[in-house]
């Protein structure tokens, strides 16, 4: 009898040779094992072993898995077998947070962590009427009312926006469920406890927060915000880079929401899976300066991070503030209210990196959405 095992295409991109290269990834139920096999050179290239941190939840299409350094991106099920068992299990779905949202950011995103759902992409755009237009066009809620597509356009081209793809069982129900009717009045009366009424708001296009309303409208959307080439949001001024490490994720909506009431601007947002040479590249300063240094980078590698922008005046300074002591059980000691006292584990795992030398701000901001993301769409284009 044959042994349950799941089969995903897989892409590497190989920095040295410039290639894509391709591997089949068997994930085996019975024991959490995995293997690899070469499609090009037809062997195989790692045999059936045990790596605990990739599991079950993190593979689905479109995710991203780093395995002995090289980080593959699942394109395909490999097989029908995997097709019919997943493809309804890991559905997708896209949670837009609007203008008006924005100050709600952290407690929408929380929200989708909370019920389950996998946060699998993020990135902050600046959408062009021309941009909003083509967007709110397919939605029939904005599309039947000329007035209210005008007023959509306007309002959605009036500040930034936050997309997120969301994954899990029966996702696009499951998000339709938790931000509830479009309407507020309507969402307060009849779901007081949704993100439509909770979070305020005033009418259909001012609601804070989109969510697809079927499978195939949450691929084209999908497609809409993370299929293009948007201009970073980021200013690169008055900044401090602020990154959520792989181990918090699970608190990022709390951390954020956090950074928000303590009065700093988040000018740009996105989700990054750092490799191995990333991580080595940012943490650099580092390597002599903190014994944990090959551990953070570990650390940094071992699953997705979120990176944002923090502005303000004298922002690394202020920002080192909120976010705390590099101990967090120093934190907690000293400094209680503060980012690392909150959602710290250890000197590894202490939740937050932010930049702490003035000079470095924007540097460490150009890193994640400039050079980062022309790397990412060279890796598109190869």
């Amino acid at each position: 009898m044959a042994e349950d095992r799941y089969v995903f295409e897989t892409e590497w991109y190989d920095p040295q040779a410039e290639l894509q290269r391709k591997y089949l990834l068997t994930f085996y139920l019975k024991d959490n094992t995995i293997e690899m096999y070469d499609v090009k050179n037809h062997r195989m290239f790692l045999k059936r072993t045990c790596y605990p941190s990739v599991e079950l939840s993190d593979l689905f299409i479109g995710a991203r898995v780093t395995i002995f350094s090289r980080q593959l991106k699942l394109v395909q099920y490999g097989d029908v077998f995997t097709r019919k068992c997943l493809e309804t299990r890991r559905s997708r779905t896209l949670a837009l947070v609007k203008p008006d949202g924005y100050q709600k950011m952290g407690r929408i995103l929380q929200a989708a962590i909370d019920a389950g759902l996998i946060v699998s992409r993020v990135k902050m755009v600046r959408l062009a009427p021309q941009d909003t237009a083509d967007f709110c066009g397919a939605i029939p809620t904005y599309a039947q009312d000329s007035g209210v597509f005008d007023r959509a356009v306007q309002f959605m081209s009036s500040d930034v926006v936050v997309a997120i793809e969301l994954v899990g069982q029966d996702a696009v129900a499951t998000w339709k469920r938790i931000i509830g009717p479009d309407d507020p009045a309507q969402a307060k009366a009849q779901s007081p406890q949704s993100l439509h009424a909770s979070c305020g708001g005033e009418d259909v296009v001012q609601n804070a927060v989109h969510g697809s309303d079927s499978n195939e409208m949450a691929r084209l959307e999908l497609e809409f915000f993370f299929d293009r080439k948007w201009q970073p949001t980021a200013l690169v001024n008055h900044c401090s880079c602020a990154v959520i490490r792989p181990h918090a994720m699970r608190q990022a909506g709390h951390i954020i929401d956090d950074i928000l009431k303590a009065g700093f601007e988040v000018s740009a947002m996105e989700l990054f899976q750092l490799n191995k040479q990333m991580a080595q590249e940012f943490l650099e300063v580092y390597k002599t300066a903190l014994p944990e240094y090959s551990s953070l980078v570990e650390q940094m590698c071992s699953g997705p991070c979120l990176a944002m922008e923090i502005r303000q005046e004298n922002a690394v300074q202020t920002f080192r503030d909120l976010v705390g002591p590099h101990d967090p059980d120093i934190a907690r000691a000293l400094r209680p209210n503060t980012l690392r006292a909150k959602y710290g584990i250890d000197r590894v795992k202490n939740a937050v990196h932010c930049t702490d030398l003035p000079e470095d701000g924007a540097l460490e901001v150009e890193f994640f959405f400039s050079i980062l993301q022309q790397q990412q769409q060279q890796q598109q284009g190869s």
